[in-house]
């Protein structure tokens, strides 16, 4: 049961329990047996979240609401008829279609028995509870189909974003085992095809002393030297996400000769981005440091990453200007705001407090999962 949910069913029946005990205080039937049954009224009903069948915890409530009528004596009080009612409307999303059903009618059975022991049972009491009886069982019945729906959608999405992930992995297992070939094979044939040149030239010049030889030694061993670096790269893993992104900033951090102080908010270093989310990322922090270079009063740029309550990328850049003047969308503010609206995602841009801000967000659900 959500919180929400929660205050919505026990604040009604609060009031009707308040305005119960003072009906009864009003005609000086207010005793400590009657606050006694009610608080024991509340212990049941916080223990129905918490129960594997509340059906029994319903019955008990309503056995304890009609105990009140019958210490109560000959007068009916409305209010006690009230609690038992919204109590039906309450359980009918906690019961199933059969426990509802059930329930329905034993507090329908208790009700007219109430009216019956205070001599007010009429003809128009069992016409109203015929007549409210169909709505209210359907009313179970849809908001039970809704729940099993909204289950199955759940357990959907779940499949589907596992079946996703495995994917993701198979594919990046795919690339990792052909780069891994590639870097074997250039190693084994290139790399030994230098190795033996290299060595074939060392015989030349101890043979015969030729400048020539020299500089072909130096060559062969550079382009070794590439070959194993390239091996290296095509050996190591693929750097994916905000890591990747990081470095990037990190690198055009140094040659710029800006501080970037960056705050990265619980769960960023784990999402995922695609690649053209990885670039677009990357064009906004780097066309808003080149902003700031030309245009900030500091040296220092704070940047903000997060997870919003959609799960999506929320950014934000900010760097102090010299004054708080008017502002125009550049060329590269333009390009800027299209690259990530392309990516269905949002960028704001505005200037207070003698500060510029540029921020939005970048949605990480997979393959646009909300399009479900």
């Amino acid at each position: 049961m959500s919180l929400r949910r929660f205050w919505y069913s026990f604040l009604p029946l609060l009031i009707f329990a308040a305005l119960a005990l003072f009906y009864e205080y009003q005609g000086n039937r207010l005793s400590a047996l009657m606050l006694g049954i009610y608080s024991l009224f509340f212990l049941v009903y916080f223990f129905i979240p918490l129960v594997k069948q509340p059906l029994i915890m319903y019955m008990v409530m309503s056995f304890l609401i009609v105990g009140l009528g019958w210490q109560n004596g000959a007068v009916l009080n409305p209010y006690f008829m009230l609690n038992g009612f919204f109590l039906v409307i309450n359980s009918i999303i906690d019961l199933s279609l059969k426990s509802f059903r059930i329930y329905f009618f034993f507090q329908l059975g208790l009700a007219m028995l109430s009216f019956y022991l205070h001599n007010q049972f009429h003809i128009a009491w069992i016409l109203l509870a015929i007549a409210i009886s169909y709505p209210v069982l359907k009313w179970n019945e849809i908001q039970i189909e809704k729940a099993e729906q909204q289950e199955m959608y759940e357990k959907l999405v779940s499949e589907y974003r596992k079946l996703k992930r495995q994917t993701h992995e198979s594919e990046r297992a795919a690339r990792l085992e052909e780069r891994t070939k590639i870097a074997r094979n250039i190693h084994d044939s290139v790399g030994h095809k230098l190795t033996a040149l290299l060595m074939r030239l060392q015989v030349l010049m101890m043979q015969e002393r030729r400048p020539e030889y020299e500089e072909l030694k130096q060559l062969a061993s550079d382009s070794l030297e590439e070959t194993r670096h390239a091996v290296k790269t095509l050996q190591a893993e693929e750097t994916e996400g905000i890591s990747s992104v990081l470095q990037l900033i990190r690198k055009l951090e140094a040659e710029s000769h800006i501080h970037l102080d960056f705050t990265l908010k619980q769960g960023v270093l784990s999402a995922h981005l695609t690649n053209d989310q990885n670039i677009a990322l990357y064009r906004v922090l780097q066309e808003s440091l080149t902003n700031a270079m030309r245009h900030a009063y500091s040296r220092e740029i704070r940047v903000v990453l997060a997870l919003n309550a959609a799960e999506d990328l929320a950014f934000t850049v900010k760097n102090r200007v010299h004054e708080d003047k008017p502002w125009e969308w550049g060329f590269g503010l333009k390009n800027m705001k299209k690259r990530v609206e392309e990516l269905d995602g949002q960028l704001h841009v505005y200037q207070n407090d003698n500060e510029f801000v540029v921020a939005g967000t970048l949605p990480l659900r997979e393959e646009n999962m909300d399009a479900l």
